[in-house]
């Protein structure tokens, strides 16, 4: 019966234990993330990409978990002379991503020292860029327009396009952080300049210059639009006695057109009542010559008082 006993406490230690076996000997990768198996602290075989269940040896073997997804990284803003000494204030941001997590796991360790490793590479990087450039190579884009130009600042000639431009910069400074990036199993994706500023003892001069320069710039656009006015006004005076001119023209012809018509149909009336006219035309000799208070003394053969006479003197 001891026996017996000893049997089954034997066989559900090895239950237990292969429980524990089973349990341990087996995790879960999940979907954007990579792993590195460790032995007593040391890595063992290649990373893990794939997702899904994996196998390894329980109790023996611990898993390391890493992000294999894009990340970001986020720098404070820099205090950085340019090459024509002009202090700016650079604040930068880049992504990145874990290329060899081995390599990863051997040289930093974790994502947090990474970030760290990551303040010194691409700040040193972005500062020795803008140290050898002027300040139009940093503030300007590779394909800027100069229609609109702003001149800022005395030292530097501002209103030429840039030889390299903002762009250019960033990848140049791209591909001397990405060099020391790798050493650590760290694939840089891209350095970008997320704003690019004047230190306060410059701002000042520099808004000043800039409301300085719009003034002017506003100043050359109402004198361009009064000269405009002034053209449209004297055109459209000039075409207004051009428009008068005719219209007197041909208020003009036409009454003389009317007078001569006016004129041949008195022609034509009169012909035909050779007395009718002529009385017409004494009553309108008449009007002309006698006023209210106008006494006339004819004699009595006048021509202007035979009208006056009645048919039966006459």
């Amino acid at each position: 019966m001891p026996k017996q006993q000893m049997l089954n406490g034997l066989y559900l230690l090895l239950a237990g234990l292969l429980l524990l076996m089973v349990l341990d000997g087996f995790y879960v990768l999940p979907e954007g993330r990579q792993a590195v198996i460790t032995q007593f602290g040391a890595p063992v075989g290649e990373p893990v990409t794939e997702a899904g269940l994996k196998v390894k040896m329980p109790f023996l073997h611990r898993v390391r978990i890493f992000e294999k997804r894009i990340l970001i990284w986020d720098g404070y803003p820099n205090e950085i002379p340019t090459n024509d000494k002009t202090f700016i204030y650079m604040d930068t941001t880049a992504r990145w991503r874990i290329k060899d997590a081995l390599q990863f796991l051997q040289a930093v360790g974790s994502e947090e020292r990474a970030k760290t490793l990551l303040n010194d590479i691409i700040n040193g990087a972005v500062r020795d860029m803008v140290n050898k450039n002027d300040l139009i190579e940093i503030i300007r884009s590779s394909d800027w327009n100069p229609e609109y130009v702003v001149e800022t600042s005395s030292a530097s000639d501002l209103t030429r396009p840039p030889q390299k431009g903002r762009d250019q910069i960033s990848r140049m400074a791209l591909e001397q952080a990405s060099k020391d990036a790798l050493k650590y199993g760290i694939e840089l994706i891209d350095v970008m300049f997320k704003r690019v500023n004047y230190i306060d003892s410059v701002r000042k001069r520099v808004y000043e210059r800039m409301i300085s320069e719009r003034k002017r710039i506003a100043e050359e656009k109402r004198s361009l639009g009064k000269g405009r006015y002034q053209e449209i006004v004297g055109k459209m005076g000039r075409e207004l006695k051009e428009i008068i001119s005719e219209a007197q023209r041909q208020a003009t012809e036409i009454r003389g057109k009317a007078d001569a018509e006016a004129s041949r149909l008195y022609g034509e009336a009169y012909s035909g009542h050779a007395e009718f006219y002529s009385f017409q035309k004494s009553l309108e000799s008449y009007q002309s010559i006698i006023g209210g208070q106008t006494t006339l003394m004819l004699p009595p053969d006048a021509e202007l008082f035979k009208h006056l006479q009645s048919p039966s003197a006459r």
